[in-house]
């Protein structure tokens, strides 16, 4: 149903115009040679892919859904995914980015964290399997023994292997520290590890030989809480030291859930009993090892928001321009229609260019994030390294809530451009709501996203690493604060900035008296700073786009347009923001529970 055309125009401005990705490759030795013809081919290769391949599989995908076999224990995915996956392996995409030693391409972050944009876009149940996989490499990559590396990334890097995260149990989600899963060490070096998981993505599937779980469990004398927890891994089937499948490990579905969206992707309940795994990470250092993996799936989640949000607006544009319903309130504006294109009334604009400067405006954040990553992983100098970590470090929970919280937003508007055809499944808007939806929730909540940016990336350490990223965005309000053309942008954004400051501070003193005061705060505290990221992006954008709108390409002319929408009609939600952020905890706590 619909359409959808990677918005390769756009990606190649934020990586050529707005962060200049090319020189600041050249500064990584690892990726000196990469120049802006690789990252534009593999682009243009992956919207190929994504639109022809994997777009066609949404909608039906969605439909059929995913069938568990309660005798056999196996689930079979909706039909063409397992044939796309065959594809997109053979294409070489998973190892887009891995590293070389182990069969990757070594290509940025910042590439591939394009092409999964499209994927998101055009698919993002299916983009899931995959997804987790890269996960799972990270985090073995990262934590993994050199016996543990040998034989399981290679297979992870081609794609042959599949993986999962197995975190949450029935009577837990985001408390991991109540996790009753054990793991009993063998003689062999191994453990037996018996417990239940459930709301586990792509835990059982037909597209991949085999299955790689990543499993959280407790040791027989783990401590009590989250520092009792270890990391393992879990094959659905034992590998032999050659790497070919041995036996079949008691490791299996009980059952899919039935969910609100995002049916072409397996959501299952896990049984481990007596399951063979191997420890990552050491004992009792699971919920380190796992960060790695949590942290790449919230990044990686931020991407299924921006993805979506791109889809729907495409699709409502299309509709728009083509819907005729009533006329202007302006003047008829085509004659030879019998009504005009419901694209001429305001409140269609306003839905449009919401979800067009959300989709924008995170796409640029999430290039800049990946960015910070490669030169975290990358930079030979210790220092530029540091500056990168901390700037991941804070900005990755407003990836996750923020972007995810606007793709709400955004698809809910597309699907309002439709009017009643909206709700209609056949037109394909009221999935993207629904898929939405879960992006929200899974991978600690947004709330929880909240509380670690204020609590612990914000409060705990000062606000040193707000600071930082404060002195950039300064930093470019002194460069460019005198130029008359941009204080519409730079105005805004500097007030925003003091602002910031300012809240951060007074919500540091009230919570140092009461805990409470930064749970009441966080989650409107998290908007505001998402809000000052955007600006900051859209203020150099609609720098680069005032320099070139005069030159016959209009993409500058909509950048700026859209760019002028978001300083006029979202930022100042900023405001109310503040007031909610400001307003304490006292009335949310005042009320006792039985009085609900």
């Amino acid at each position: 149903m619909g359409q959808y055309v990677a918005p390769l125009r756009d990606m190649q401005f934020v990586m050529h115009e707005l962060l200049h990705v090319e020189d600041e490759l050249k500064q990584l030795p690892k990726h000196a040679e990469i120049d802006a013809d690789i990252i534009n081919q593999v682009l243009e290769e992956g919207g190929k892919f994504t639109s022809e391949v994997l777009f066609p599989l949404n909608h039906s995908g969605d439909r059929e859904g995913c069938h568990h076999d309660k005798a056999t224990q196996t689930v079979t995915t909706p039909k063409g995914y397992k044939e796309a996956y065959k594809q997109y392996v053979e294409a070489g995409w998973p190892a887009l980015s891995c590293d070389p030693e182990f069969g990757g391409q070594g290509l940025p972050l910042v590439i591939n964290n394009s092409f999964y944009e499209m994927m998101n876009s055009s698919n993002q149940a299916w983009t899931m399997y995959p997804g987790l996989s890269h996960g799972a490499y990270e985090c073995l990559h990262a934590h993994g023994t050199p016996e543990q590396q040998a034989l399981y990334l290679p297979k992870l890097v081609s794609g042959e292997w599949t993986g999962t995260m197995c975190l949450t149990e029935s009577h837990c989600g985001t408390d991991l520290g109540l996790l009753r899963s054990k793991a009993v060490p063998q003689e062999d070096g191994s453990y037996k590890i018996t417990g239940s998981k459930i709301f586990i993505s792509a835990g059982e599937h037909d597209m991949s030989a085999n299955i790689l779980h990543l499993v959280l469990a407790r040791l027989p004398d783990a401590p009590e809480g989250s520092k009792g927890i270890s990391l393992f891994l879990v094959p659905k089937f034992l590998p032999n030291a050659d790497g070919s499948l041995g036996a079949r490990n008691p490791i299996t579905c009980g059952a899919i859930e039935e969910k609100m969206g995002i049916h072409g992707n397996s959501t299952c309940q896990m049984n481990l009993d007596g399951a063979t795994g191997w420890i990552i990470g050491g004992p009792h250092k699971g919920l380190n090892a796992m960060f790695v993996f949590m942290n790449a799936a919230r990044l990686g989640v931020g991407m299924q928001g921006l993805g979506l949000t791109e889809v729907a607006y495409q699709n409502a544009l299309v509709y728009a321009k083509d819907r005729i319903q009533m006329r202007s309130l302006s003047g008829i504006k085509a004659a030879d229609k019998p009504a005009d294109p419901i694209i001429v009334h305001p409140d269609v604009r306003r839905m449009l260019l919401t979800a067009k400067a959300y989709a924008e405006g995170a796409r640029a954040f999430c290039s800049y994030v990946a960015l910070q990553l490669d030169k975290e992983l990358n930079h030979p100098d210790e220092a530029v390294r540091k500056d990168a970590a901390d700037e991941v470090a804070l900005l990755t929970p407003v990836v996750k809530a923020f972007i995810t919280d606007n793709a709400w937003t955004a698809t809910s508007e597309c699907m309002q451009v439709y009017g009643g055809h909206g709700f209609i499944a056949e037109w394909g808007m009221e999935q993207y709501v629904r898929d939405a939806r879960i992006n929200m929730i899974y991978e600690g909540t947004n709330t929880i996203q909240s509380l670690d940016l204020l609590g612990r990336k914000v409060l705990m350490d000062g606000g040193a690493k707000l600071k930082k990223f404060g002195a950039k965005v300064q930093a470019f309000i002194e460069e460019n604060g005198t130029d008359d053309a941009l204080s519409e942008f730079i105005t805004p954004l500097a007030d925003l900035g003091d602002k910031v400051t300012k809240l951060t501070m007074e919500i540091g003193m009230k919570s140092f008296q009461n805990q409470d005061e930064a749970g009441a705060a966080a989650v409107p505290y998290l908007r505001v700073v998402g809000h000052l990221v955007y600006a900051y992006f859209f203020a150099q954008m609609a720098k680069i786009a005032l320099a070139k709108q005069d030159s016959g390409d209009k993409f500058y002319v909509s950048k700026l347009a859209t760019a002028r929408f978001y300083f006029a009609r979202l930022l100042p939600e900023t405001a109310m923001l503040i007031r909610q952020a400001r307003s304490g905890s006292a009335t949310l706590m005042a009320l006792d529970a039985d009085l609900f």
